[in-house]
């Protein structure tokens, strides 16, 4: 039996991480979330996921410079990041942070499937 894949949500809208739990719990995957990226290293550790969602706008340490801390570490670089963000230019944004994909707000539930299925297969 395989085991749930684990997705960690960084978001700092209640809203956002609601509807993520909801349709991924929906989709079989085991989530978690946090409001905040502070001692980002220290959370991912803690849960080990296969995928990171990471918002761009978080409170103290932006969502950049998380994903950054995220790729320079020995151990964690290999989870894919996908960077999502209302922003227009969240392709670049994710760009800049090292991310492995991104994903525009607002989002459909099947283009949110769609990008963990492609990131978690490759």
């Amino acid at each position: 039996m395989n085991r749930n894949k684990k997705v960690f949500v960084f978001d700092d809208n209640a809203d956002i991480l609601d509807l993520c739990t909801i349709i991924l719990e929906d989709a079989g995957y085991d989530i978690k979330t946090s409001s905040t990226s502070n001692n980002i290293i220290e959370q991912v550790m803690a849960y080990t996921p296969d995928i990171i969602f990471m918002d761009n706008w978080l409170p103290d340490v932006g969502g950049i410079d998380a994903t950054r801390a995220l790729k320079k570490h020995s151990t964690l670089k290999n989870i894919p990041v996908i960077y999502f963000s209302a922003n227009n230019d969240v392709e670049s944004l994710a760009q800049q942070a090292g991310a492995d994909g991104f994903l525009s707000k607002p989002f459909d539930i099947q283009e949110l499937e769609d990008i963990i299925s492609k990131h978690l297969q490759a």
